[in-house]
């Protein structure tokens, strides 16, 4: 009788790929993720007896562990295929444990891609658990179970009821705040650029722009008007003569395959993906999707990694493909290996596509919208993180008058390289657009037009997004590759932090917070602890350190400090500002400020009892009023006939009663930072997840997308208004939508219907919480 296995996966989609792989003798189940840990409602932890902890079932997993249980017992031998990192190592401990697995029968493999090359070679290799790995994910579990049940019981009795405190994400909340402080206390200075509109001295006369650089040779900063005045004074009746001209060819190369934090800020900018959301769409394409041909197939490497590596029959199958889709000259004279930053883990490859010959082209009709696009980022970065330098004619010229420099250069785009597959995004777009320049030659005359002067003022750093949060967060070895997204998550729903636009700002609340924790709890609030403590459980993982040592030496201090701040603290109550809106009450004329419910944070009247005026918290948009010129707001309001609600943008100015200045601008489109570049009116795009073109909505733009073809659905033949009153008929493509929806509904069937009709009481809920929600994605 041949040999009966089980296979112990987290999810059905990881079974489901997996089993494929692996013939009728092997069974594959999913234990759904954890199956034990340590109690909700008790610390679950010894700390009289050297930090034992007390794991228990996870409630409401008793018919999974049931069904394990007979199906490992039927078994000869039980894989355990638990993710190949601490957590996966340490679910895979728990399995063995909470079965009664014998050691003989208990074998642990992992997958860095799953594919049926890789599944089949695992299975043919496996190892024993590394306790090593579980006792550092032990080590992290406890520390901050003790963290966060020790110190909220303090935050609750002290700031309000309901918060937390955790390890990392109090370190996350006090870089944002430093950041906040930093741009709060900004002092801008005055500086001012010069250019000289030149003609060249060809036939054609081609006029360019050079801007100063300074004076006998050395760079000067010109800090006022009269200093600019000086220098024009000085330069205006003089020739205009090229000193130097140099043309150099500018290679640039390209980035390194993704890891974890790179991939969730590359996905925030370019495809406006929270960290959470980049994760949970990775881990589909990791663990497996249906491709039409080909089964159930995973499509990228293990996405949780600090690792540059990459496998050299990857790295052999890139250079076949490039080769053969883009021919020798994109393949660099040798191949790119990345060394990953001091530090790293190291544990897997990089982030990359499992088999590079599928091209996102080739799958897009197999798999959702969202993983799509992030598919073709991961594959795009791969590919193009093994070819050839970009390189770029650059011309760099030199102008003198009268002991003055000015400077002028430009680049053009010589061979495509790396950039025909894939380029960079960036936090802050603030290139300085270059002028083409004419064929200079040195020692020639050049004719002045005329100055251009411009004021500027330093800016303060910009406000943390996602990915730059992430990035710091990397850079100062804060938390590891598992624990950015959620960290970042966190702190958003705790309210520490709120997300305005693509920005992140710390809340008033936040900074109570944070002001207690460094004042009371240094260690925890502080980054270089912080850091030092994420070395700590990589040494465990290494085996180097006794995961229990790590918790004493943390423990003596903070059970100290604890019991200090509960000393120093008595009989005190901390009260959080409260956040001042520019909304006035209409029913008592007070100023409203902003207030957390149950439903998240909502503007209400600071007069209560005495006036419970409440209404959604407004958002400030990026953009201006295509009509006035004003600032674009987010608002919600709730329809009177279905008290469904509703989200809506329109001008700062709609709700005024003076008629001189009110401005009737509503769109149910969303503004985006980028201005049209052919007039530069602020551009739109259409509601809803996940990434949509911007649009130019002026009419009279050359660029103007007309509304029918910005993607809404038709508009029925017989139109059915929703009777939302928020905006007039002509500005509201929504109620076209819902009409068109309500027309194809009536269509259905009477048990769709009634299908439907339990639907709609999940809309009914205060504005205040979809406004939250929409604010975190």
């Amino acid at each position: 009788m041949a040999n009966h296995s089980l296979v112990i996966v987290e999810s059905p989609a990881k079974a489901k790929t997996i089993g494929k792989y692996l013939g009728k003798d092997f069974e594959v189940k999913a234990c759904m993720g954890h199956l034990r840990d340590l109690p909700k409602s008790v610390l679950g932890v010894d700390l009289e007896h050297d930090f034992e902890p007390v794991y228990k079932p996870i409630k409401g997993k008793e018919e999974i562990i049931s069904d394990l249980k007979k199906s490992a017992k039927a078994a000869d031998t039980v894989y355990l295929a638990t993710d190949p990192d601490r957590e996966g190592e340490a679910i895979s401990w728990h399995l063995k444990q909470l079965l009664d697995l014998p050691d003989e029968k208990t074998k642990r493999v992992t997958f860095n891609e799953i594919t049926k090359k890789v599944v089949q070679e695992s299975i043919r290799e496996p190892r024993e658990i590394d306790q090593d790995l579980v006792d550092a994910q032990q080590a992290r579990r406890i520390l901050d179970r003790i963290v966060g049940y020790e110190l909220s019981p303090l935050l609750w009795k002290k700031i309000r009821r309901g918060l937390s405190a955790g390890r990392v994400q109090s370190v996350a909340t006090r870089m944002v705040d430093d950041r906040d402080r930093e741009i709060e206390n900004f002092q801008p200075e005055e500086y001012w650029t010069l250019d000289a509109n030149l003609l060249g001295s060809d036939a054609k006369k081609v006029p360019f722009a050079a801007r100063y650089h300074g004076k006998n040779g050395k760079k000067a900063e010109l800090k006022s008007a009269e200093e600019v005045e000086a220098v024009v004074e000085e330069t205006k009746n003089a020739p205009f003569t090229v000193k130097s001209v140099k043309r150099t060819d500018k290679q640039r190369s390209p980035s390194p395959p993704f890891t974890t934090s790179t991939m969730q800020q590359e996905a925030s900018r370019k495809l406006s993906m929270t960290p959470r959301r980049t994760m949970a769409i990775a881990q589909q394409l990791y663990e497996g999707v249906d491709i039409e041909g080909e089964g159930t197939v995973g499509l990228i490497t293990y996405m949780r990694t600090d690792s540059l590596r990459i496998s050299e029959e990857a790295l052999a199958d890139a250079k076949t493909f490039i080769l053969g889709r883009y021919g020798a000259e994109y393949y660099p004279a040798q191949t790119h290996r990345y060394k990953a930053k001091a530090g790293a883990q190291d544990a897997h490859e990089a982030i990359r596509p499992s088999n590079v010959n599928w091209t996102p082209e080739m799958l897009k009709k197999d798999l959702t919208g969202e993983q799509y696009r992030l598919y073709r980022l991961i594959w795009s970065r791969y590919v193009a993180c093994q070819m050839a330098n970009a390189v770029y004619d650059s011309v760099a010229v030199e102008i003198e008058a009268s002991g003055h420099s000015f400077r002028a250069s430009s680049s053009s785009l010589k061979f495509s390289g790396y950039t025909a597959v894939y380029e960079e995004g960036k936090d802050e777009e603030k290139e300085e657009k270059e002028s083409p320049l004419p064929a200079l030659q040195e020692g020639e005359t050049l004719k002045l037009k005329d100055f251009s002067r411009d004021q500027h003022f330093t800016q303060p750093p910009a406000h943390y997004t996602d990915a730059t949060l992430i990035r710091a967060m990397e850079e100062q070895g804060i938390g590891r590759p598992s624990t950015y997204a959620p960290t970042v998550s966190t702190i958003i729903d705790r309210e520490y932090v709120i997300k305005e636009g693509k920005y992140l700002r710390i809340t008033h609340l936040g900074r109570v917070v944070t002001e207690l924790m460094k004042d009371k709890f240094t260690d925890i609030a502080d980054l270089k602890f912080t850091a030092h403590m994420e070395r700590k459980l990589d040494s465990v993982e290494e085996g180097a350190t006794p995961w229990k040592g790590v918790l004493r030496d943390f423990y003596g201090d903070f059970d100290k400090n604890l019991k200090q701040a509960e000393k120093d603290l008595e009989g005190v109550r901390i009260k959080v500002p409260d956040e001042v809106s520019e909304e006035i009450c209409p029913e008592c004329g007070r100023t409203l400020v902003v207030t957390s419910g149950r439903f998240g944070r909502f503007l209400a009247c600071p007069g209560y009892p005495e006036c419970g005026f409440t209404m959604p918290l407004v958002v400030e948009m990026p953009g201006r009023c295509p009509k006035c010129g004003g600032r674009i707001m987010k608002r919600t309001g709730t329809s009177k006939k279905t008290n469904k609600q509703y989200t809506y943008y329109c001008c700062e100015h709609h709700a005024d009663k003076d008629e001189a200045t009110k401005c009737d601008f509503m769109t149910w489109d969303v503004p985006v930072k980028d201005d049209c570049p052919v007039c530069g009116q602020t551009m739109f795009k259409k509601s809803g997840k996940g990434f949509k073109k911007p649009f130019c909505v002026n009419p009279a733009c050359s660029n103007f997308l007309p509304e029918e073809k910005r993607g809404y659905p038709k508009k029925p033949a017989e139109k059915k208004e929703e009777g939302e009153a928020a905006a007039p008929a002509e500005e509201t493509p929504a109620k076209k939508t819902a009409a068109a929806k309500k027309t194809s509904a009536a269509k259905k069937t009477t048990a769709a219907k009634k299908s439907a009709d339990k639907k709609t009481p999940a809309a009914k809920k205060p504005a205040a919480k979809k406004t939250a929600k929409k604010e975190e994605a």
